[in-house]
Formats: C-alpha cells, sequence, structure tokens
C-alpha cells in the first residue's frame, strides 16, 4: 500500500520548541481524499498556529493517494489516529467540519414577522427543500440583516422590495445520521467536539475579509466544487459542481497514457504551468487536458455569478480560490483571464502567526487547509468567551 502520508507537514512545537498548551484546541477536516488536522493556541491576543498534518485517504481503502474513496468510521478514524500521531498533536478538545454535501443551505424569502413567529415557521417551510421528514435533520436559521441604504432612492427602493419580498432567512439543515457518524469518529480518536460545523462557515471565517462588497468563494475539492457566494459575511448563494481534482487527474492520464500516480505528481508539481522535464507538444497536451475540466468549472462560476446578478441586481467582481484543487500551479493567472475579473488565492495562515521561514510554503498549502483553520479559530474564539 502506498504511503498515506502525502503531506504531513510536522509539528512546530518540536521544530522551534515552542511549549506545549493546555490551551491549545484543534480543528479537523475530513475531506474525500484527505484529512487535515490544524492545532493552535492563543497568545495575548494572537492566535499562533502550532502544528498541521494532512493525510490521504486513498491508501486506507488500497487506492492511491489522491483518489476520493468512502471509508468506514473505523476506517476514518484509524488514518485520522496516524494523522495526530505523525502530526504531533496534543490537544484534545476542538470541532470538525461536516462537508457541504451532506447539508442542506439555502435562503429562504419569508414574510416579516418576529424571530418567535419565524421559529415557528422555519420547520414549515423547510419541508418544501428537505426530502426527509424534519423530525429526522437538525434545523439552524439566521435572518439576514437588511442592507443600510444612505440615499433616499435607495431606501424607496429596498422599502418597495422587501415588501414584495419580506424578509430573508439562512436556513441550514444536517440529517441527524451524519452528526452521529461524526460523533462516533471524533470519540474513537479521543477528541472531544464542541461543535460541528459545515464547511462553508469554516472556509469564510479563514478565507474572507470584513468587506461588504460579493465575493464568491470558489471550493475546488477532489470530488466536487463548492461555490459560495458571499455578501457581508452572510452565505447568500451556494451551488456544487460535481467536477473537482481528480477529474483533472484523471483526464490527464488518459490523455498522455499515464498512471494515476504519475498524472496526479505531475498536476501537483507542474500544473499549467510548463516543465522544463517536457517538450513543447507535451506541456501543450497537460495543459489542454487540464483546461478540458477547467473550462467546464469556469463555465459553472460565470453561470452562478450571472444567477446571482440577475436575483440581486449586482455584480460579484472578486473571485477567491479555496480548497486543496485550487494550489494547482497556474490556476489563478489562467482563471482570471476566462473570468475576467480579479482573482485571489485564500491564504488563511495569514490570520495566525507562524514562522517566517515557513510563509511560503503555508501560502501554497493554505487554500486547502482553509476549512480546518476556519474550525480551530472558531473553537479558539468559543474557548475565549
Amino acid at each position: 500500500m502506498a504511503s498515506p502520508f502525502a503531506r504531513v507537514l510536522g509539528s512546530l512545537q518540536s521544530a522551534l520548541g515552542l511549549p506545549q498548551s493546555s490551551g491549545s484546541v484543534l480543528g479537523i477536516d475530513i475531506g474525500s481524499s484527505s484529512a487535515k488536522i490544524v492545532q493552535v493556541r492563543s497568545n495575548r491576543g494572537t492566535v499562533v498556529l502550532e502544528t498541521y498534518g494532512e493525510i490521504a485517504l486513498g491508501p486506507y481503502a488500497g487506492q492511491e493517494v489522491g483518489k476520493t474513496v468512502r471509508l468506514t468510521n473505523e476506517k476514518i478514524g484509524e488514518a485520522i489516529n496516524d494523522l495526530m500521531r505523525e502530526a504531533n498533536i496534543t490537544a484534545k478538545s476542538g470541532g470538525i467540519s461536516i462537508p457541504f454535501s451532506s447539508s442542506l443551505i439555502t435562503v429562504l424569502d419569508m414574510p416579516k414577522a418576529d424571530k418567535e413567529q419565524i421559529s415557528r415557521m422555519i420547520p414549515i417551510e423547510a419541508r418544501k427543500y428537505i426530502p426527509v421528514p424534519v423530525s429526522e435533520v437538525m434545523l439552524d436559521w439566521f435572518i439576514i440583516p437588511e442592507e443600510e441604504k444612505s440615499d433616499a432612492f435607495d431606501r424607496v427602493e429596498k422599502e418597495t422590495m422587501m415588501q414584495k419580498r419580506g424578509q430573508e432567512v439562512l436556513l441550514v439543515a444536517i440529517h441527524k445520521d451524519v452528526l452521529k457518524n461524526y460523533q462516533d469518529i471524533t470519540h474513537s480518536v479521543g477528541v472531544t467536539a464542541s461543535f460541528y460545523e459545515i464547511e462553508i462557515f469554516s472556509t469564510v471565517r479563514s478565507s474572507l475579509g470584513h468587506g461588504v462588497a460579493p465575493k464568491i468563494v470558489v471550493d475546488i475539492g477532489a470530488s466536487a466544487t463548492k461555490l459560495y457566494v458571499v455578501e457581508r459575511g452572510v452565505v447568500r448563494m451556494t451551488h456544487l459542481v460535481n467536477i473537482g481534482s481528480q477529474q483533472m487527474t484523471e483526464t490527464l492520464g488518459r490523455s498522455l497514457n499515464w498512471s494515476f500516480e504519475k498524472a496526479e505528481r505531475i498536476k501537483r508539481e507542474t500544473g499549467l504551468n510548463p516543465s522544463t522535464s517536457y517538450s513543447r507538444e507535451e506541456n501543450d497536451q497537460v495543459r489542454e487536458a487540464l483546461l478540458s475540466t477547467l473550462n467546464r468549472l469556469f463555465s459553472e462560476i460565470n453561470r452562478v455569478l450571472l444567477s446571482y446578478g440577475k436575483r440581486y441586481n449586482k455584480t460579484v467582481s472578486h473571485v477567491v480560490l479555496t480548497g486543496g484543487g485550487s494550489s494547482l500551479p497556474g490556476l489563478s493567472g489562467v482563471a482570471k483571464e476566462v473570468l475576467s475579473t480579479d482573482v485571489e488565492l485564500a491564504n488563511p495562515f495569514a490570520k495566525v502567526e507562524t514562522p517566517a521561514f515557513l510563509d511560503e510554503v503555508l501560502r501554497d498549502i493554505g487554500p486547502g487547509f482553509a476549512v480546518s483553520l476556519g474550525v480551530a479559530l472558531r473553537k479558539l474564539q468559543q474557548s475565549n468567551r
């Protein structure tokens, strides 16, 4: 079996001689092809990164590194235990992310009402969107604040629209069986999880600032890509695209008659950039193969941007790339050309204190750790209250 440690990135505590802290907390992200963990602590108002790591899940199902797999709770627990040991994890308290695909997030247009009335209306309204009995899911909701307008004309326009729409409510639902599975996993690895958070919210916390202009977060995973339009810190629109980094690898392998393992390695090392190890023709073939998958993804992104613009009469002019797949070399430049908008690669580790010599490494791998770090940041905020 291939080594599952595709990227175990070691302990900063041992490397730098940092003292272990009883206030350290964990953020755990279990994806379809790998699991990631981050341990942080608070030091005089600053968040300090202590250790972090990633482990490929493919080998635990007898598959190659980079392959998406469905593991039993026992196998996932085994992988997390291995990761915690290799990354020198010392904390035992934290939070864990829930995949977007295992949840429902939607914005409801509801009549004006107070919170008590809304709480009674939500289960009734949720039945329109949830394909299982409401009693089988955990529901949460949030009234989206009305946008402040300074211009008199804008205020009249807003009031007219709200008379038609009432108010917007963000609805979140997770099946209780999904929560039970994650509770079993955390229990098996000896971690006390004080919360389980849908990955969207973890990503937003670690990857976005406090701007009010709408942005679209493009979270490229192994099996799928999640698109979130976020405005004033609130998730306004979500979309799941069944295109991920594994498809890029498979297409590349078929195009050049390479094994999955070789295609995955070349994708990670070279990506869309030319390599001196290959001829011009081979470099063109690699780029063409990767773009054949990416262009379909770009089309979906443009479709979501158009849909948001039609619904809210606003232009989203900023794209934030995150997720492990967004670390593809050369992706940012190509995305900027195709989408004709500002594109940035998420840098979640910029929100924590890290050694200067790791800046480049953490910037490169940061997009893949957006969820796990976002979870850890929430746990730290929770612990400091």
